[in-house]
């Protein structure tokens, strides 16, 4: 599972860094621009959820191994 949300991390990386390149910071809500805000904007939750996931994932282990 770890792999995993690395894998998706680094593709939601990827995404953010080419729409980055899409902006158009002269009309940064208008048109093609607009699309690579959201994209942008989604990518970077994607990325907060897989470390949440990561950080519940590494709290679960934790408590299994205390309880055992």
């Amino acid at each position: 599972m770890r792999t995993f949300t690395y894998i998706l991390s680094i593709i939601a990386l990827a995404l953010i860094a080419f729409n980055v390149s899409k902006l158009d910071f002269d009309n940064v809500f208008e048109g093609e621009s607009m699309v690579a805000v959201i994209t942008i904007v989604s990518g970077l939750c994607a990325i907060i959820l897989l470390t949440i996931i990561r950080i519940s994932r590494r709290i679960d282990r934790k408590l299994r191994n205390k309880d055992s």
